[in-house]
């Protein structure tokens, strides 16, 4: 089982309105690949939160642990993507999310949890930065989904995670960012991982690089992955998916270039859909797998 917690929302799209968040995406590939996951969140009391709920509900993901607030509504985010793809996003604050409360339960949950996904946007209100580090007390295995939502964090809450990191994934934007950080000046790409790996004592470490492929890290070995030629709709959520494919094939003990080649190629497929979280069977996915495999990598 792989527990999720964060912020789940609704994206507003030029295609449209489509539910988000990044550990809802991922809680929701995780589930659509046979890996029992949960997500642990908040929504208001409104319209748009029992839409949301419903939403879940009907792509067979648990809603027990998403809570209901009276008091902050649920959480919408305007997001703008530019000509060559790039999102940006305005996320409004504060919204229910903001406001996780522990439960008890939570403990039980973690200590059953094969893998503990959280993200950094989720840390911007103390209410839930609260719950956020009771949780990491308790986890076996966190994965940190970094997603750096400017102006929503500090170097200082960042670090602080980093060390209560197993596997770190991010961007290879967000990897230059956090070496300007803690690194020294100028340093190259793996100069930056190998600071990470020893200041923070993090084991393993994906770098995504959109449509060129992704990298692993773990120890002194590294795994690279070109990547694959697909016509874009929008890359929104095609980083969770990514996390998503890779954490269900490592925790099935899939080898480990295979859990990397798995990753690619969702995130691939959902960058070929509008929005995070496309409803997709498999005999699509598996039509996609087939033409990506006759495709050539870059």
């Amino acid at each position: 089982m792989v527990v999720c917690f964060g912020e789940i929302l609704w994206d507003n799209l030029p295609s449209g309105k489509k539910a988000g968040g990044a550990p809802m995406n991922v809680a929701y590939h995780l589930h659509h690949l046979g890996i029992d996951s949960l997500i642990i969140s908040r929504v208001g009391d409104d319209e748009s939160g029992n839409d949301l709920l419903k939403l879940l509900n009907d792509r067979g993901l648990s809603t027990a642990f998403c809570q209901v607030d009276t008091e902050y509504a649920t959480s919408e985010v305007l997001a703008r993507i530019s000509a060559n793809h790039e999102v940006s996003y305005d996320i409004v604050y504060p919204v229910a999310w903001d406001f996780i409360e522990w439960k008890n339960e939570f403990g039980s949950l973690l200590e059953k949890a094969n893998a503990f996904v959280f993200g950094s946007l989720i840390n911007r209100n103390i209410v839930s930065r609260a719950v956020l580090h009771r949780m990491l007390e308790v986890a076996k295995y966190r994965v940190f989904d970094i997603n750096l939502r400017t102006p929503h964090y500090t170097t200082e809450v960042i670090s602080d995670l980093l060390h209560k990191t197993d596997l770190l994934k991010l961007n290879v934007n967000e990897l230059y960012l956090v070496g300007e950080w803690f690194a020294e000046k100028n340093s190259k790409e793996i100069e930056i991982i190998a600071m990470l790996q020893d200041k923070f004592n993090i084991k393993e470490i994906l770098v995504t690089r959109g449509d060129i492929g992704a990298s692993y890290f773990i120890e002194n070995t590294r795994y690279d992955h070109g990547g694959y030629s697909i016509q874009v709709a929008d890359t929104v959520g095609s980083g969770d998916a990514f996390l998503a494919a890779f954490l269900a094939k490592k925790l099935s003990g899939a080898p480990l270039e295979e859990a990397l080649d798995y990753a690619c190629i969702l995130g691939a497929f959902v960058t070929t859909h509008a929005g995070a979280c496309p409803n997709y069977s498999d005999l699509d996915l598996n039509q996609f797998i087939s033409d990506a495999g006759n495709a050539t990598k870059s």
